[in-house]
């Protein structure tokens, strides 16, 4: 078992940034890989980007170059570095951990991350 808490949604103008940060308790296996997906209203959940404790990475094509994933596994932290945000990024954002990068998946409660201006 997992345990994931989310932070750092928001409200943010067309090319702005947004940091998240996501604390994982619990199993150190289930928590291997460790990311995020996102939801969109009207949309289905879709991958945003997934590291591995030996750093192994994985981006949604929409958002390399803009957003950059990073673990800190003295903390059991995962975070996402979102730069030139789009009001296309605009969903609900949830912490993913997993055994391996193809999951299956223990979530968190998401947050909101809404770009507009």
């Amino acid at each position: 078992q997992v345990q994931l808490v989310e932070s750092g949604g928001g409200l943010v103008q067309p090319g702005g940034s947004l940091r998240l940060s996501c604390a994982a308790s619990g199993s150190s296996f289930s928590s291997n890989a460790m990311g995020w997906h996102r939801q969109a209203p009207g949309k289905q959940r879709e991958l945003v980007a997934v590291i591995t404790r030996r750093g192994r990475l994985n981006y949604a094509d929409s958002v390399k170059g803009r957003f950059t994933i990073s673990r800190d596994d003295a903390k059991n932290t995962v975070y996402l570095q979102m730069n030139s945000l789009k009001p296309e990024d605009t969903a609900v954002y949830y912490c993913n951990a997993g055994a391996t990068m193809a999951g299956p998946w223990y979530w968190g409660q998401g947050t909101q991350v809404t770009v507009s201006s």
